[in-house]
């Protein structure tokens, strides 16, 4: 660092250009020094894997809107519903978005572990056969065909004279999330729930408390009303004992073509570029990595080697292929492209293992 005394600088202050700061010392004199450069973190390919997924995570959270209050019954006090979902779904089939997309409010609907409880959960599985095919079904027996005349009463009676551990008083939940692209090419998703507390006095039509999409039945069996398509259901039961709300544990079930497009390696290298790359020099060697683009150049009077294809070369000596080379001038991910087959010259060849 330096101090100045002079007419032209002695009232500035703040940064000149990208290499000078300037500021008022107590004895009034200008203070000049060189910044430290900004610097994008580049991390290791185990840390993207694991820390990328918390974009998504916490968009799938954002979906149930407050809904998952008391969700996890054995949240410390303090906690919060967004630390338990994180939590509890963290390194499960991780789903991977970019900066941009996360900035833009984009989610993908994941089939994430929601309620966390003590009662017995409610199973349920996609029908893969007959006219029931692609329906989710549970595994509660009602032992009747709910229409649009079925009271919450009649309901409410079945559930529980089939099933042992459903009472008056006790409440399902069905919620609904549905997957989209919106007209900024992102994937959107929103997310709804209905609900019905059991009663054998309600003669409400049970299909005005709640609608069929999630209140069907399956060869008497609790059911989805639709064909599951680029949605995700689940139910939930729950029940107050002594002012504290106990829950069924319960992953969503999700059904969409959108999903698994954002839980490849390339969606995770997409979303790890995004934040300033890889650090390839740390991992590429070890043989659990996925990483195979190209990670150094050559520049003497050797020609560079390719295991198959696309290999550049450079200087006074043709490429080696198993298969074909190419020349090229500079490197690339997969080689150059400016060369002959079979050899080829050029200037600054790339070596690749593609």
């Amino acid at each position: 660092m330096a101090k100045f005394q002079s007419t032209l600088i002695e009232q500035a202050s703040g940064k000149l250009g990208d290499n000078i700061v300037m500021r008022q010392t107590a004895t009034g004199k200008i203070l000049c020094k060189a910044p430290r450069k900004a610097s994008t973190p580049r991390r290791s390919e185990k840390q993207a894997y694991t820390r990328l997924q918390m974009a998504n995570l916490l968009a799938n959270y954002r979906l149930y809107s407050g809904k998952l209050a008391e969700a996890f019954e054995n949240k410390n006090p303090g906690a919060h519903d967004a630390n338990m979902f994180v939590s509890a779904n963290w390194g499960h089939a991780p789903v991977y978005l970019t900066r941009p997309m996360r900035i833009q409010g984009a989610c993908v609907l994941a089939d994430d572990l929601f309620s966390i409880g003590s009662i017995e959960p409610i199973g349920y599985a996609l029908a893969s056969t007959g006219s029931a095919q692609g329906k989710l079904v549970t595994n509660l027996n009602l032992g009747i065909e709910i229409t649009a005349t079925t009271t919450v009463a009649q309901f409410s009676g079945a559930l529980m004279t089939a099933n042992d551990n459903w009472r008056e008083g006790d409440q399902m939940t069905f919620f609904v999330g549905t997957q989209y692209v919106g007209v900024d090419e992102m994937p959107r998703a929103n997310m709804r729930a209905q609900k019905v507390v059991l009663s054998l006095d309600d003669q409400t039509k049970l299909w005005d408390v709640v609608t069929s999409e999630g209140f069907s039945t399956v060869d008497g069996y609790l059911a989805t009303g639709m064909v599951l398509n680029e949605m995700g259901c689940a139910w939930v039961h729950s029940r107050e004992i002594s002012g504290a709300t106990k829950v069924s544990t319960q992953r969503l079930v999700v059904v969409s073509d959108i999903l698994p497009q954002y839980q490849t390696y390339e969606a995770m290298k997409a979303a790890a570029d995004s934040y300033g790359g890889i650090n390839k020099s740390a991992v590429y060697l070890n043989p659990q990595s996925s990483l195979n683009e190209l990670v150094g150049s050559n520049n003497g009077n050797t020609g560079g080697i390719s295991g198959t294809t696309n290999s550049g070369n450079n200087g006074n000596t043709g490429g080696i292929s198993g298969t074909t080379s190419s020349g090229n001038n500079g490197s690339t991910e997969n080689g150059g492209d400016n060369g002959g087959d079979n050899g080829g010259g050029g200037n600054n060849g790339g070596v690749s293992n593609d």
